[in-house]
């Protein structure tokens, strides 16, 4: 009489518990509840809306709380003061204990902020923590612009360009005065 055993996960190999295509994103450990992450995101645009940060905005970009519209304002002393820029906002379903997905939509000549407006920033990325917030965001990513990181830069260009204060002013009022929006 054969005996069969089945394949359970129990007596799979670990190779064999992977699934066979790793493009497959791991699934949150934590049980999405986009209720408490509606109502997070809710009390964040009032805290930002009330906070009187100045050069710092955003607002839900139509009917979801899971799509914002950020705008910035180039610091006094800045190579950006004067000018102002669009960013957009993803935030994911398992917000805060993941970091939105910020982007430039103003073109931006940066050391950290490439082409197509991604953003090169730690703390929307290994150093992201669940007590940030969107206005501590917008407040980095302000701060980000008169102090790049040019040791991790996204645009070298703009990195070997900084130390050169005038040419570099240049640069950035000229893609500024392009009005070009950033590459999809």
């Amino acid at each position: 009489m054969e005996v069969r055993q089945e394949a359970t996960m129990d007596n799979l190999s670990p190779e064999q518990q992977q699934p066979s295509n790793s493009k497959h994103p791991k699934p949150s450990p934590l049980p999405v509840d986009t209720h408490s992450v509606t109502q997070r995101l809710q009390k964040e645009l009032m805290a930002l809306m009330m906070s009187g940060d100045l050069g710092v905005s955003a607002f839900p970009k139509g009917e979801s709380i899971f799509t914002w519209i950020g705008t910035i304002e180039g610091g006094k002393g800045t190579m950006y003061e004067g000018l102002s820029y669009k960013l957009s906002l993803q935030f994911p379903l398992d917000y805060p204990f993941k970091p939105p997905q910020v982007k430039f939509e103003t073109m931006c000549f940066h050391p950290n902020i490439d082409q197509f407006g991604n953003i090169c920033l730690d703390i929307l990325q290994d150093k992201w923590s669940a007590a940030y917030d969107c206005r501590t965001i917008l407040l980095s990513i302000q701060s980000l612009l008169g102090e790049p990181n040019i040791e991790s830069p996204l645009n070298s260009s703009a990195a070997s360009l900084w130390s050169n204060k005038e040419d570099y002013r240049k640069m950035v009022h000229k893609h500024y005065a392009a009005g070009e929006t950033c590459e999809s």
